[in-house]
């Protein structure tokens, strides 16, 4: 089955995930794929907001990100609430950015400004670690 531009997936946020996490660990676009079993130029499509990946592939970079599936869920219209969905392993970074997203008073480019904003003062002031 391939997600299509209507699918509950947000290709752009995966993308993003996958690109910050490779750099995070210093990886190829080659190095993720022989890890994931998702091929190099899949994942690039994925990094530049072109690709459309099938279920099994959205489970395979998820599971490398160790990240949970509704992160990369658009929000549905009429929703009220978004959940907020973490694991406590996840980095202090991630859970702030998935509050952030959350928040029905902030725009999604906002949201990511802040995100960004959060992620690179963070690293600053922890001394650069990735940790929680």
């Amino acid at each position: 089955m391939v997600f299509k531009n209507d699918s509950l997936i947000d290709t752009n946020e995966l993308g993003k995930a996958i690109r910050r996490r490779r750099q995070e660990l210093k990886l190829s676009l080659r190095d993720v794929g022989d890890v994931t079993q998702v091929s190099a130029s899949t994942l690039s499509r994925i990094e530049s907001g072109k690709g459309r990946p099938d279920a099994e592939n959205i489970a395979r970079i998820t599971q490398w990100l160790d990240m949970p599936v509704d992160r990369v869920m658009k929000k549905q219209a009429g929703a009220d609430v978004e959940p907020v969905v973490y694991y406590p392993h996840e980095s202090t970074p991630e859970i702030v950015s998935a509050h952030l997203r959350a928040d029905k008073n902030l725009s999604a480019e906002t949201a990511d400004a802040l995100s960004e904003l959060f992620r690179v003062a963070y690293s600053q002031f922890s001394g650069g670690n990735k940790g929680k």
